[in-house]
C-alpha cells in the first residue's frame, strides 16, 4: 500500500480529531450541566458521580478490547461502529426519564467510545511513522482537547440555560454523522499483521477491578466503610487485580501484556496519565459544584469562569506536542508536573476560593500544567512499542486515562460527600482535603517525569523492545537522551 500524501495524513488527523472532539466535549460540557441534572433528577452527589464514573469506568474497561479487536478486524471498520453507537448513545440520554436510566445510556455511549480515541490513536500512529511528524500531530490532537475545554463550558453554559441539560447531548449527533461520511470517504483500512486472540477472563477482570474499587470509594461515605457491601468490594478489588497479573502472566496471547511495563517510559506514562487524570476529574467535579452551588453562578457564568483553565490547555497542547518532537518528555512533563501542583497548592494552602483573582490564577495555572501533560504521555506510551501493537498500546494509555478519571471524581466526590450535605461553608471547608488530593496527584506527575524520561529510562525501553521480538517504533532518541542527559 503506498504511503500517503501529507495532505491525505493531515486529513486523516482532522478526521480522528473530529472523534476526540465530541468525547471531549461530552465530558466538559456535562460537568457544567451537573447541578441542573442534580436538580431535575432528585440526584446526591453521588448520583451525579455515578453520571460521569459509569461512562469512564465502562470506557476504561473496554479500551483495550477494542484496540486489540482494532489491530484483528480493521481500525476502520471498529472506529466507524464507534461513531455509530456513540452517536445513538448521546441521543438516548437527551430522551432518558431518570437517573438510572441516564447512567444506562452513559454506559452505552461509553461502549462507542471505546471504539474512538484509542483506535483513533492507533490510526494516527500508523499514519504518521516519522517521529517528529507525529510528535506534531499528536501535540494537535492535544489542542483538540483544549479546544473542547474551551469551548465545552459555554456551550454548555448556554445550551442548559436557553434549552435544559438535555439538549447537551445533542451536540454529538451532527458532529459524529460528519466524521462518519469523512471516515467511510477518506481513512484507509489498516490492521495488525499479527493480531493477538480474544481474551475474555483478562477482559471480565478488568471489569470487575474497576467496577468494583470505585463502586466501593463512591458508596462508601453513604454506606459507611467498614459496611460489609464495601468491604466486599474491596476484597473482590484485590483478588480481580491478584486474578489478572496471574492469569494474564501466564497466557500466551494477555491482553495486557505485562512485559510492556517493564519500559520505564511506558510504565512512567500509564502512572502519571492516571494522575493526571484524577487531577482532571477532581478539579471539574469540585469546581463546577462550587461555582454554581456555592457562589451561585448560572451555568453559563460557571463556564465563563473556568475559561481560563481551558484556554491555557488549549494553547499548551500544540506547544506541548512540539517540546516533545524537539526535546523529548522531559521537560513537559516536568512542566505540567509543576503546574498542576502550584494550582492545587492554591487553593489546599492559600484558599484561592476567596479571591476571585487567586481563583483565576489557580485555574491559569492549573491549565498550562494539564495542557502540557497530554502529548508526552501518548508520545512516551507508544514509542519504543512494536508498531504492530499500536493499538493495544494506545489503549493502555487512554484506559489509564479513564480510570484516572473515574478515581478522581470517585476520590474527590466521596471527600465532598459530607460538606455538600450541610451547606455552602462546609462544601468549601470539606474541599480542602480535596486539594491537597489534586496537589499530590500533581507531585506524582513531576517526580515520575523526572525518573522515567532519562537515559536509563530509555534503555528500559530499548531491553523491553527486544524482549517483545518485534521492531520498535522509534522515538526521538537524541532529544531524548539530551533531555535525560
Amino acid at each position: 500500500m503506498p504511503e500517503p500524501t501529507r495532505q491525505r495524513r493531515w486529513l486523516v488527523l482532522a478526521i480522528c480529531c473530529m472523534s476526540l472532539l465530541i468525547v471531549s466535549l461530552d465530558n466538559t460540557v456535562l460537568n457544567v450541566a451537573l447541578p441542573s441534572m442534580q436538580r431535575d433528577l432528585g440526584a446526591s452527589v453521588s448520583g451525579m458521580q455515578w453520571t460521569i464514573d459509569a461512562y469512564t469506568l465502562v470506557l476504561a474497561s473496554l479500551l483495550m478490547l477494542a484496540g486489540s479487536t482494532a489491530d484483528r478486524l480493521g481500525r476502520r471498520r471498529v472506529f466507524t461502529t464507534g461513531l455509530v453507537v456513540f452517536s445513538l448513545g448521546s441521543l438516548l440520554c437527551s430522551l432518558a426519564p431518570s437517573l438510572e436510566w441516564l447512567v444506562v445510556f452513559r454506559m452505552v455511549q461509553a461502549v462507542g467510545g471505546s471504539m474512538l480515541n484509542p483506535v483513533a490513536m492507533s490510526i494516527i500512529t500508523n499514519t504518521f511513522t516519522e517521529p517528529r511528524e507525529r510528535a506534531r500531530a499528536i501535540g494537535v490532537w492535544g489542542g483538540v482537547v483544549g479546544i473542547s475545554m474551551a469551548a465545552g463550558p459555554i456551550v454548555g453554559g448556554l445550551l442548559v440555560q436557553a434549552v435544559d441539560w438535555r439538549s447537551i447531548f445533542w451536540l454529538n449527533v451532527p458532529i459524529g454523522a460528519v466524521a462518519l461520511f469523512l471516515t467511510l470517504r477518506y481513512v484507509p483500512e489498516s490492521r495488525a499483521p499479527k493480531p493477538r486472540r480474544m481474551d475474555p477472563v483478562g477482559q471480565a477482570l478488568i471489569i470487575l477491578l474497576l467496577g468494583s474499587l470505585t463502586y466501593a470509594i463512591i458508596e462508601a461515605p453513604g454506606s459507611g466503610w467498614d459496611s460489609p457491601a464495601i468491604l466486599g468490594c474491596a476484597g473482590l478489588a484485590v483478588l480481580s487485580l491478584a486474578g489478572l497479573v496471574w492469569y494474564e502472566r501466564r497466557r500466551r496471547e494477555p491482553l495486557i501484556d505485562l512485559r510492556f511495563f517493564r519500559s520505564a517510559p511506558f510504565s512512567g506514562a500509564t502512572v502519571i496519565a492516571v494522575c493526571a487524570f484524577a487531577a482532571l476529574g477532581g478539579f471539574l467535579f469540585v469546581n463546577t459544584l462550587y461555582l454554581q452551588n456555592v457562589r451561585g453562578l448560572s451555568a453559563l457564568h460557571a463556564g465563563l469562569y473556568m475559561l481560563p483553565m481551558a484556554s491555557m490547555t488549549l494553547i499548551c497542547a500544540p506547544l506541548s506536542g512540539r517540546l516533545v518532537g524537539a526535546t523529548g518528555p522531559r521537560l513537559p512533563l516536568l512542566l505540567a508536573g509543576a503546574g498542576l501542583s502550584v494550582s492545587g497548592l492554591l487553593f489546599a494552602a492559600f484558599k484561592a476560593e476567596s479571591s476571585t483573582a487567586l481563583l483565576f490564577l489557580g485555574y491559569v495555572v492549573f491549565g498550562i500544567g494539564f495542557g502540557l501533560v497530554n502529548a508526552p504521555i501518548t508520545n512516551t506510551a507508544v514509542s519504543g512499542m512494536p508498531r504492530a501493537q499500536a493499538g493495544v498500546a494506545a489503549a493502555v494509555a487512554s484506559t489509564s486515562r479513564q480510570v484516572g478519571q473515574s478515581l478522581g471524581v470517585a476520590v474527590i466526590g466521596a471527600v465532598l460527600a459530607s460538606g455538600a450535605r450541610t451547606g455552602p461553608d462546609a462544601f468549601v471547608q470539606a474541599s480542602r482535603p480535596a486539594w491537597w488530593v489534586i496537589t499530590g496527584c500533581g507531585l506524582a506527575v513531576l517526580v515520575l517525569g523526572a525518573l522515567t524520561s532519562g537515559r536509563w529510562a530509555k534503555q528500559t525501553a530499548q531491553r523491553t523492545a527486544a524482549l517483545l521480538g518485534e521492531p520498535a517504533d522509534a522515538g526521538p532518541a537524541q532529544p531524548t537522551l539530551r533531555a535525560g542527559a
